[in-house]
């Protein structure tokens, strides 16, 4: 094979890394420490049998209902999806989505059900169960651990930003999902859903098929019915992939909504948390408990006066009169049955009353290359910050370090594929370089003024359509990820907001369209996603397939 050029291969590893970012049950006790779980995903021999369960699809506002009538409690809530992770992730189809979950989670449950009794719920996430990517921070008796093998037994993190929110909204926080290795950014040639820590993660629709992206534990965990909802978080693609490869709902919100303070890093200019959830509403309960202002994340500032108390208020059942929406046809990819789904997801839209029209979003994929080298730029500056802030011991206080521990520890750590992103990383200099400022400011310009900004003002529209991925492709520990294309870049670049949901099947194979316009648009998605979303009705449970059923 002919040897790449650098602007080749940064070409090809953007192509491919367009999803980065990415025990006992009563006793709430996870995976043992330390232990490695790296094994490839184990072949089924036929299809699984899940037994039924009662809380199966339901919405935040069900699991309120039975609360407030007293059939349940939070921690019988709480215990219910304890259960079936036990069953599910640990046996059964060992889907291999939850890391760990958290030995406090019922007492959690006790006290809220104790305050529902003598003061109300404090609102809508009053005892709803969330699980966590275990790159967010928790100042609990979990681990936080990006899924290396060298952050466990770690410096205990702090609460991240959104976690204290979430606490404070009254959830329960059930537990850490398993991730993309340091969020999908440590490989070339890595298999999404693949940690050091947790092993490969499965996708509950067809069980040998990739779960797409970094946050590809908290993909597979809320499609499988796990939890009532999960954070992921993105760099570009990472909450979005996994959520359309998983038949759900995935908000990657404006940069600056949602705090990052607490979480391990990948780039400042482009990374994000956002809630993942089967349904529209859902999504936008969770984005409402997350987003807030964060002095010690200064882009949260700019949300000031754009924020919104509550985002299920622009949740629609239907007319869409009046709005127009730009089909971004060079960003719905080239598999027919793809297009296929597009244009009757067009065609449904219109249906409600929206004006649809065929246009290109300008400049796409000029800046795919150097996208990557700021992300190498802030990686390095941002992760090495973290480190130090964490107190991390002698051997894993920097990226170099880091480095140095996966080659010593090659066994557990890079037995299928290395840290070339890693070491291309360590070779970058300070954030001051003027060669990284350009290159942050063309990105920057081409993908907002220049390119979605752009096509919204001549056209004249409310937002844009994208195709967000193609079916999933085969999980490939020997080759890695073989990424079928979608939509995701423009808006992680841009750091403006994206929706998908679920816009069909083939063969069995979850495929989301995206929705997406310049930043602070939210409430606009949330109400074109949800109209969608109600005449569609495209979401339907996992069915464990073993493999692809080709006559489906």
């Amino acid at each position: 094979m002919a040897k790449e050029s650098e602007q080749g291969l940064a070409r090809r590893d953007l192509l491919r890394l367009a999803a980065i970012g990415g025990a006992a049950v009563a006793a709430g006790v996870g995976r043992s420490e330390g232990a490695t779980h790296a094994e490839a995903a184990p072949q089924a021999e036929g299809r699984e049998s899940v037994a039924p369960f009662a809380l199966e699809e339901a919405t935040i506002a069900d699991l309120q209902a039975k609360m407030s009538s007293g059939e349940l409690t939070a921690r019988q809530i709480a215990e219910a999806y304890l259960e079936r992770i036990e069953r599910l992730d640990r046996s059964g189809p060992k889907l291999a989505s939850i890391l760990e979950t958290n030995p406090e989670a019922l007492a959690i449950a006790d006290g809220l059900d104790k305050e529902r009794r003598e003061k109300g719920a404090r609102g809508p996430m009053h005892g709803i169960p969330v699980l966590l990517k275990d790159n967010i921070g928790t100042g609990d008796r979990m681990e936080t651990t990006a899924g290396s093998l060298a952050l466990v037994g770690a410096p205990k993190a702090q609460d991240a930003h959104l976690v204290t929110l979430l606490r404070t909204s009254g959830a329960v926080i059930l537990g850490k999902t398993n991730l993309s290795e340091w969020a999908n950014f440590r490989s070339t040639r890595s298999s999404s859903g693949w940690s050091g820590r947790g092993g490969q993660t499965r996708n509950p629709y067809v069980l040998d098929r990739s779960p797409c992206g970094s946050s590809a534990g908290s993909g597979t965990a809320i499609a499988a019915n796990l939890a009532a909802v999960a954070v992921g978080t993105e760099t570009d693609g990472s909450i979005v992939c996994p959520a359309t490869t998983n038949g759900m709902v995935g908000i990657k919100p404006t940069l600056g909504l949602v705090s990052r303070s607490g979480i391990i890093p990948i780039a400042a200019s482009q990374d994000t948390a956002g809630p993942m959830a089967r349904t529209v509403r859902d999504a936008a309960v969770l984005l409402s408990a997350l987003a807030g202002e964060d002095p010690s994340d200064t882009p949260t500032i700019l949300s000031r006066g754009r924020s919104k108390a509550d985002y299920s208020e622009f949740v629609s059942s239907g007319d869409l009169r009046g709005v127009r929406l730009g089909a971004a046809r060079n960003q719905f990819g080239s598999h027919e049955r793809v297009l296929k789904a597009m244009d009757e997801g067009i065609a449904a839209l219109r249906g409600l009353g929206a004006e649809v029209i065929d246009m290109e979003l300008p400049n796409a994929g000029k800046y795919d290359d150097s996208e990557f080298e700021v992300l190498l730029w802030e990686f390095k500056d941002g992760l090495n910050r973290y480190l130090a802030a964490r107190g991390m011991p002698a051997g894993t206080r920097t990226l170099e370090e880091l480095i140095a521990w996966n080659v010593a520890n090659r066994e557990r750590e890079l037995q299928y594929f290395g840290q070339e992103i890693f070491e291309r990383a360590q070779k970058k200099t300070a954030l001051t370089d003027k060669e990284y400022k350009k290159a942050l400011a063309s990105n920057q310009l081409l993908s907002r003024e220049k390119g979605i900004d752009e096509a919204l003002r001549k056209n004249k529209l409310d937002a844009l359509i994208a195709s967000t991925g193609g079916p999933s492709w085969p999980t490939d520990l020997v080759c890695g990820d073989h990424y079928t294309g979608g939509f995701s870049t423009a808006s992680a670049v841009a750091g403006y907001p994206h929706v998908t949901v679920p816009a069909g099947s083939i063969f069995g194979l979850p495929v989301g369209i995206s929705f997406f316009s310049t930043a602070w648009s939210e409430p606009m998605l949330i109400r074109i996603a949800s109209a969608y979303e109600h005449a569609t009705r495209h979401r339907v449970p996992p069915k464990y397939l073993p493999t692809a059923e080709l006559g489906a």
